[in-house]
């Protein structure tokens, strides 16, 4: 599993619409409105490499509204919610 933090600039007008359409583009996890230099940031999980440059270079890439993207690639998860779900598989409770 590949999991990459994209973080995007839009068109001011644009913010819901684009992060509606990335909602339900597969591979997409999560899609943040966030405060600063960015306007939205969203979580892909996709299986491959080369499955997520399909997502940034052919359905990101014709979305409207969308301006400019930083595309960072997770290495390592740490969340204790993460960890704890995976702990939790298959225990009651």
């Amino acid at each position: 599993m590949v999991t990459s933090i994209i973080l995007i600039n839009t068109s001011r007008k644009q913010i819901n619409k684009v992060a509606e359409e990335l909602s339900d583009v597969d591979g997409v996890s999560e899609v943040f409105s966030v405060s600063g230099k960015y306007d939205l940031v969203a979580i892909i999980r996709t299986d491959s490499n080369d499955a997520l440059a399909d997502l940034v270079t052919k359905e990101m890439l014709n979305m409207e509204g969308i301006e400019k993207t930083e595309t960072m690639l997770a290495f390592r998860a740490f969340s204790r919610h993460d960890l704890e779900r995976m702990f939790s598989v298959g225990f009651p409770g």
